[in-house]
């Protein structure tokens, strides 16, 4: 059964079928497409695609490449201190998700001293393990912006 509409100028025939049809074919879509989108971004494989790797752009870096104040850090680490900053040692939340994924209180951060600055500046290395003989080290010249593992 048709319905109508008035509006002040037009009137036209309006079939309210039609509009269901395609109220639930457009929204049906919207959900297909929406499911999709959050499967690639979880980096399920769809369709034979490969997974997102959950720990993009880290690299790495060798304790001999890292500036003489990282290697000096390191080396602190793997000795158990003295740490210079107050903050050395603290646990890392890992925030920023760059690093794997871990239980609270698997990683710890250290200073990298920076010459000139009169703070802690924006160089750290990021263990995660026992303190003095860490599983993994990572080190990050920009204040965990990016990471790079530390390999000997």
């Amino acid at each position: 059964m048709a319905a109508w509409a008035t509006l002040p100028t037009l009137s036209y025939r309006v079939n309210p079928k039609s509009v269901m049809g395609n109220w639930v074919m457009s929204n049906w879509f919207k959900l297909v497409l929406t499911g999709f989108l959050l499967l690639v971004s979880l980096g399920v494989s769809c369709l034979g695609a490969k997974t997102i790797d959950s720990t993009p752009g880290l690299g790495s870096v060798a304790v001999r490449a890292l500036p003489p104040q990282g290697q000096e850090t390191y080396r602190l680490i793997y000795l158990g201190g003295p740490f210079p900053f107050d903050k050395d040692g603290v646990v890392f939340g890992n925030r920023e998700r760059l690093l794997p994924m871990a239980k609270r209180g698997y990683y710890r951060e250290y200073t990298v001293k920076t010459p000139g600055s009169w703070n802690r500046g924006t160089r750290r290395i990021v263990c995660g393990g026992p303190a003095t003989m860490p599983d993994v080290c990572y080190y990050s010249a920009d204040h965990y912006a990016n990471f790079r593992q530390i390999v000997p």
